[in-house]
């Protein structure tokens, strides 16, 4: 078994307002099709091929498409906070599924990528036959962010007071290939839109998943209950930010997909 994941060059898929998309295949074309969506500040690499779920979902008889949400990875950056919003990612999720001609399809998201597929999965039943959510809660997580603060720490270095935006800020230095001027304007564009709301829940089968040193586990727990074919995974010991690699999110989260087969 290869322990570790080539990633080819991407592909591109132009969204409707002319950002370029940049996305990944892995595995044989003609098998059933997983759509993976990764986190804020992260990236299809990052998220799920350096993490191994790329390694265990092609191991496992599927095909992976990944793609790097706008604002991240190799995929355009705008600085526009107008360019993102919930209805806007969610596009860019139908027109990468729609270029690249495919209909039924899986979905694998974590934090912001889990949030994407909770309305994707509302929006695009007619794609999305199950999804594996992970580090996904409800509420506006980003009303406190100062954005004021985290403009001017971009521009001049000044230290940043709020928790709330110093966390943001410093997951999003941590790789140097990240535009955190885009990742801030992401966060303004995002801020008061939709929201996952528990009285609105995807129809399909669902697993969420989070880590039981997440603060928002229980919340997770909450939206999982209220889903009608919900089920929802503790992962253990992990926090948001290392719970993507963890063996037990990665193999439930696989056979979950499975059944989707059966």
């Amino acid at each position: 078994m290869a322990l570790l994941t080539d990633v080819p060059d991407p592909q591109w898929v132009m969204a409707g307002d002319g950002v370029r998309i940049a996305t990944y295949a892995f595995g044989e074309p003609s098998a059933p099709v997983v759509v993976a969506v990764h986190g804020f500040s992260s990236s299809a690499a990052d998220n799920w091929v350096i993490t191994g779920w790329v390694r265990d979902l092609t191991n496992a008889g599927f095909r992976v498409l990944a793609y790097d949400q706008r604002g991240h990875g190799a995929s355009g950056k705008p600085h526009d906070p107008s360019a993102y919003s919930m209805d806007q990612l969610v596009a860019d999720l139908e027109t990468v599924v729609d270029t690249w001609l495919l209909d039924d399809v899986g979905y694998l998201g974590y934090s912001l990528g889990g949030r994407v597929g909770w309305f994707g999965a509302i929006e695009l039943p007619h794609h999305i036959t199950r999804a594996v959510l992970g580090g996904i809660s409800d509420g506006d997580r980003l009303a406190g962010f100062d954005l004021d603060a985290a403009r001017l720490h971009a521009a001049t270095g000044a230290p940043i007071a709020d928790r709330l935006t110093h966390a943001y800020v410093s997951v999003a230095e941590r790789n140097p290939a990240n535009d955190v001027e885009a990742l801030i304007a992401l966060v303004e564009g995002m801020r008061g839109g939709a929201q996952p709301d528990p009285a609105e829940a995807p129809q399909q089968p669902v697993l969420f998943a989070t880590g039981t040193e997440d603060s928002i586990i229980d919340i997770s727990r909450e939206l999982a209950a209220a889903t009608p074919h919900g089920r929802f995974l503790e992962i253990p010991g992990r926090t948001h930010f290392n719970a993507p690699p963890s063996r037990e999110f990665r193999r439930a989260g696989v056979e979950f997909l499975r059944e989707g087969l059966e």
